[in-house]
This record gives C-alpha cells, structure tokens and sequence, in this order.
C-alpha cells in the first residue's frame, strides 16, 4: 500500500478509511500470489522477513507466517496495523513510518516491498532502496510491487480517494534497484483491476532481486 510519514497527511487518511476494502479489492491478484510463491522458493526454513507496507497482512504476511518465517510488517495507517495485528497473529506489526525506523545491517533473509513507495519523491525512493538493501543479508532477496509510469506528484482517483503518487518507468527502476547494490532475477508485468466499484484498470510491475554478496551502495 502507499506509505507517507505524516499521520495525518493524505496517504494515512485514505488507508485509514479504505481499511478492510482495500484487502478486498486485491484478494484476486495472481502476479502477487505469484511473486510470494517466487520469495518462498528462495527462503530457509524460519527465515527473518521485513514487508513493507503491509496493510492488512494479507495476503504476503499471512502467506509467509503460514509457511514458518518470522515476519515484522511496517505500515503508517493505525487502521491498517491493528487488521493485521489481528488477521496474522503470527507476525508482528508496528506502526511506523520506514523511513524513520533504524534497520540493522543484513537483518533480514528477505524484504517485501509491495506498492509501497508510491507517495515518496524519487529521491526518497532511491534512498529507501538502499537502506532495505543493506538490511537484507547478502544473498538475500527482495520482491518489489509498483504502478510503472514516469511520474512526479501526479494526482490520481483511487478506489474513490485522490492521491498524489510518483514513480519510475520500468528501466528507471531497475536503474535505482543497481543503484542500491540489488541484481534484478526476473519480473512481470500485469494489468489488473482491483474488485471496487470506483477501480480503474492499473498496470502493475512485480520484480525480484538479490542482494548482491559484496553488499550494496552506500
């Protein structure tokens, strides 16, 4: 889900009010299903995960804690933590804003980046990317999700709220994930369009990488 710092800003009231709905709507994405089925073949049993923008905690919570790993979910909307705190038990969840969260270095087997970004500024973006890298362990992976486009603070109706997103075009984001020390294995890219009345179609970009083994930029 989108992430902004600001509790009261725009990002946090429109997930705040979504809540439940938004797990809904995108219950039925396969390329999702299809990029954790992709983390889980890389993980060792009881591996240490870190998703990002976790919202309900389902599905990518929920699926991991279901195959045995320790999961600790980030998100900046109360709502959308105290859901997941109570679907997935099993994980742990903090309200928090990642950006501002210490992340030790090569904590974690894994990172899951799932449409997460889409409210920070490229800049910010960048930065973030090469902070999660460094939390991931060398070799370990990480899976991203996000709307594709070649955008800055650019107004858009979602599920029936206005937000403000900004994001790469595709070979931009591969750029900023080599950037971060990140060696992209493989991606797919879906149109989708999620199960709520004021959804429109949206293209999305899975991509997956590695962490490279000498570590990544600082």
């Amino acid at each position: 889900m989108l992430m902004n710092g600001d509790q009261a800003s725009p990002a946090a009231t429109v997930f705040d009010a979504l809540g439940a709905e938004y797990e809904k709507a995108f219950a039925g994405s396969a390329a999702h299903r299809s990029s954790l089925d992709w983390l889980l073949g890389r993980l060792g049993p009881g591996s240490r995960v870190l998703d990002v923008g976790s919202g309900t905690g389902r599905p990518t919570a929920d699926t991991l804690t279901g195959a045995g790993h320790e999961v600790l979910g980030i998100d900046v909307s109360p709502v959308m933590v105290e859901l997941a705190a109570r679907q997935v038990p099993d994980a742990a969840f903090r309200c928090a804003d990642v950006r501002e969260i210490p992340l030790a270095e090569s904590s974690f087997d894994a990172v899951c980046v799932y449409f997460s970004l889409l409210q920070m500024s490229r800049d910010e973006q960048s930065a973030l990317l090469r902070r999660l890298a460094r939390a991931l362990r060398p070799g370990g992976s990480l899976a991203l999700a996000t709307v594709p486009a070649d955008v800055e603070d650019f107004e858009v109706d979602f599920m029936g709220q206005k937000v403000r997103a900004t994001s790469f075009a595709p070979e931009d984001l591969t750029a900023a994930l080599a950037g971060a020390g990140l060696t992209v294995e493989s991606h797919e890219s879906v149109l989708f369009t999620p199960s709520h009345p004021d959804a429109t179609p949206e293209p999305h970009l899975f991509v997956h990488c590695r962490r490279e083994e000498s570590g990544p930029a600082a």
